[in-house]
């Protein structure tokens, strides 16, 4: 095949490339894969209203992100076991992001340890956390300070793990065992901890948490504090109350709760109780630089990218990663261009019917 020219080529090149149980492990959501495939099809159903005769001869996709400044509103979302995809994992990873002026979330249940990661990049990088023990969260967040990430991004859709039905079909944790020992013990020494075989699904403390966590977190680290995994208005206030510093809109991917509202038709009522007291991110869906337009008019301050970051790492290592990210912040500025908006902040609700 040709040099991949949208997401879609990396998917099916992909897919040729990665073992049938890892593909499946990096692909699936859960039970019915209802929320899986609504994430993407929700962005089909917004229509885009351009305005014209708009000087855009200098658009620029510029913007920054917790005073970061980036090329692009476009993130590495935290995804596991970037190790099965290719044997450097997240440093790999993180290097594409850095060479175009992104950023990265790197997962708690990463290949590669966040110290490892850290020598290997000088950008924007925050660390995504679970909390199974808190005695683990406090050495894990202390970690990450020493290591000089920049924020913690709180993964709070996961009271226990869905039952992803690929992965027990093809017996994933047993598979991942023997041929990946350490996809996921780069941070944490524990095995599988996506989808197991349905009879050894551990239970999270994540079950027991309630929002006296975020107090709790406060005095661990004095990073800022992102909660990812919300999806309506009531708990959006919750999330301002308790001081956080950002929200990302996400259903973990359709990976969690089938049938959830997809990210972004939760978006707009999210955004609108914040009302400006934190920024908005949105996770889950994205496959072109429209949705990213989208995704933006409707009040999200960047998005982040999951599954096309691993096609591009399993075909290409840092330097598809690299492509990947190169072509929807492409594809974004042509967006941006046809729809008379020059610069990242001209972008409005106004463009969405």
């Amino acid at each position: 095949m040709m040099q991949p020219i949208n997401l879609h080529d990396y998917e099916m090149l992909a897919q040729k490339r990665l073992q049938r149980p890892v593909w499946d492990y990096y692909q699936g959501g859960s039970d019915d894969e209802i929320s899986l495939r609504n994430n993407r099809a929700a962005f089909a159903q917004l229509r885009l209203r351009p305005r014209v005769l708009v000087d855009v001869n200098n658009c620029n996709t510029a913007t920054s992100v917790l005073t970061r400044e980036l090329s692009m509103p476009i993130l590495v979302a935290p995804t596991a076991a970037h190790g099965m995809a290719h044997s450097k994992g997240e440093c790999e990873t993180i290097q594409g992001a850095d060479a175009v002026g992104s950023g990265m979330i790197v997962s708690n249940d990463a290949s590669r340890s966040m110290e490892e990661v850290a020598k290997v990049s000088q950008g924007l990088r925050w660390y995504q956390l679970y909390i199974r023990s808190q005695p683990e969260a406090r050495q894990l967040v202390k970690r990450a300070e020493a290591a000089g990430y920049q924020a913690i991004v709180l993964t709070v859709d996961t009271p226990l793990l869905s039952r992803r039905e690929r992965d027990i079909r093809n017996k994933m944790g047993s598979f991942q065992r023997i041929y990946y020992p350490g996809a996921f013990t780069g941070n944490v020494h524990n095995s599988l901890n996506g989808s197991i075989d349905d009879d050894e699904r551990a239970a999270y403390v994540g079950h027991t948490l309630s929002w006296d966590i975020i107090a709790w977190l406060r005095t661990q680290t004095s990073l800022p504090i992102i909660l990812k995994g919300i999806l309506t208005a009531e708990d959006a206030v919750l999330a301002v109350q308790h001081g956080v510093e950002g929200i990302i809109v996400s259903n973990h991917g359709g990976r969690q709760l089938d049938g959830a509202i997809a990210p972004i038709e939760a978006l707009p009522e999210i955004v609108a109780a914040v009302d400006g007291r934190c920024p908005v991110y949105l996770d889950g869906g994205i496959r072109r630089g429209t949705d990213v337009l989208k995704a933006l008019a409707l009040g999200a301050q960047a998005v982040m990218i999951g599954r096309p970051i691993l096609w591009g790492l399993a075909v290409g290592g840092s330097e598809g990663v690299k492509h990947v990210l190169q072509i929807l912040q492409q594809e974004l500025r042509s967006a941006m261009v046809l729809v008379g908006s020059p610069t990242v902040k001209h972008i409005s609700r106004s463009l969405i019917q």
